[in-house]
C-alpha cells in the first residue's frame, strides 16, 4: 500500500509531500525521540511523530522513512512544510493519538 492510500482510507490530511505519496509502505514505526528514530526507524515505513518541526524532516530523510504522520492534531510549523516539499517527504495528519493513529493504519495495511 502507499501513502496516499493510507491517507484516504485513515482519514488522513496531507500537508506535503505530494510526490512522494506513491511511495511504499512496509510498515508503522511510532516514536517521539528524534535521535531514536533517527538510528531505529526502519525503511519504507510510516513514522507516527508528534514532532512537528523540520528536525523531524532530518530525521526522515536520514531514515528513509516512508513518510511522517503527525498525531494528536498536531500542527506542522512553515519550516517543516518547506523542508519537507525540498526533501520529497510526504507529511500526514491525524486528530487522533499515536496509538489510534496507529492502530488504524496497521487495521488499513493488513
Amino acid at each position: 500500500m502507499n501513502v496516499k492510500d493510507i491517507a484516504e482510507k485513515c482519514g488522513f490530511r496531507i500537508a506535503a509531500g505530494e510526490d512522494a505519496l506513491s511511495r511504499s509502505v512496509e510498515g508503522i514505526y511510532c516514536c517521539d525521540l528524534l535521535s531514536f528514530a533517527m538510528g531505529r526507524a526502519p525503511e519504507n515505513f510510516a513514522w507516527i511523530t508528534v514532532m512537528g518541526n523540520m528536525n523531524s524532516v532530518a530525521v526522515a530523510s536520514l531514515a528513509d522513512v516512508a513518510c511522517i504522520v503527525l498525531c494528536d492534531r498536531v500542527q506542522p510549523d512553515e519550516d517543516m512544510l518547506k523542508k519537507a516539499e525540498q526533501q520529497d517527504i510526504a507529511i500526514l495528519l491525524s486528530d487522533q493519538p499515536a496509538f489510534d493513529t496507529g492502530l488504524k493504519m496497521y487495521e488499513a495495511i493488513h
